[in-house]
């Protein structure tokens, strides 16, 4: 697939970076080292089976797969950096046209905070979104122990057969239309997960959430509500006042655990909303 050079990195900090074409080693080394670490931390012991990400990801490679998202999770442990959590988001190169890509999570560290997590994932091309799918369809966790690398591309492949269910939900969800209250209420419900609203008001409003980004999300089925919700509450960068009433700016989700939690709580939000109508 020919690829201009206008596409490449339209989003990248010092612990993530997002790309519209695969992503080189050299990007994901300078993002996310812990992805080509070189050895399991010290703290694990002999038992556990040690296969660095990077030869997983090769193996992916050859079976169609590239990276077009990493990030690794911060910390300030000496001796942690290379060890740490990890994701990438994984697109099979016959599945990279149309609005939407089925993508593949795949998490995992070297210091035993997290087990080999492939999940699904779906990338909105028009707002550079990437949403995770609940744990209602894929969500497979591979130990490290035992025949790690072989288990992982089982897994992978269990991710893959989920991709026709997706598809299913959304299309699903394309076909509802709501009323102006029914967004409203989701737009409540989608601020309790990110806010502590029995604490103290949100900064931001429900019909905030609403407000599409673009004129192709401005439609009022559930896909799309569903899909600006996301974006606001994910991207940030909405006016608001905090609990002083001074005025601030939302901070867009830019930590590992946090994106995958909200993310797919959002998801499993969406399909309640969406049982519930049809």
């Amino acid at each position: 697939m020919y690829y201009s050079k206008q596409l490449v990195s339209r989003f990248s900090n010092k612990n993530s970076i997002r790309s519209d074409i695969p992503l080189t080693d050299e990007q994901i080394m300078r993002v996310a080292p812990s992805i080509f670490s070189e050895g399991k931390h010290e703290s694990r012991s002999d038992r556990y089976s040690y296969i660095p990400t990077n030869i997983i990801y090769e193996k992916l490679k050859e079976e169609g797969f590239d990276a077009f998202m990493v990030c690794q999770t911060r910390t300030r442990k000496e001796g942690m950096m290379e060890h740490t959590k990890h994701m990438m988001r994984l697109r099979h190169r016959s599945h990279q046209v149309g609005a939407e890509a089925n993508e593949i999570i795949l998490i995992n560290s070297h210091n035993g905070t997290s087990s080999y997590q492939m999940k699904a994932g779906m990338y909105r091309f028009v707002c550079s979104n990437g949403l995770v799918v609940g744990e209602d369809i894929a969500d497979i966790r591979v130990s490290h122990s035992g025949n790690v690398k072989d288990r992982v591309i089982e897994g992978v492949y269990e991710v893959v057969d989920s991709f026709d269910k997706v598809t299913e939900h959304k299309e699903m969800m394309k076909s509802l239309q709501l009323s102006t209250d029914v967004q409203h209420a989701f737009a409540e419900a989608a601020l309790s997960l990110r806010y502590d609203i029995d604490k103290q008001p949100a900064p931001i409003t429900a019909n905030q959430l609403l407000l599409p980004r673009r004129r192709e999300d401005k439609e009022n089925d559930l896909w799309t509500t569903f899909n600006r919700v996301q974006e606001n509450l994910i991207r940030g960068g909405l006016s608001g006042r905090n609990k002083a009433g001074k005025r601030t700016t939302t901070r867009s989700v830019t930590g590992l655990d946090q994106d995958v939690k909200l993310n797919r709580a959002l998801w499993i939000l969406g399909q309640q909303l969406k049982n519930a109508l049809k």
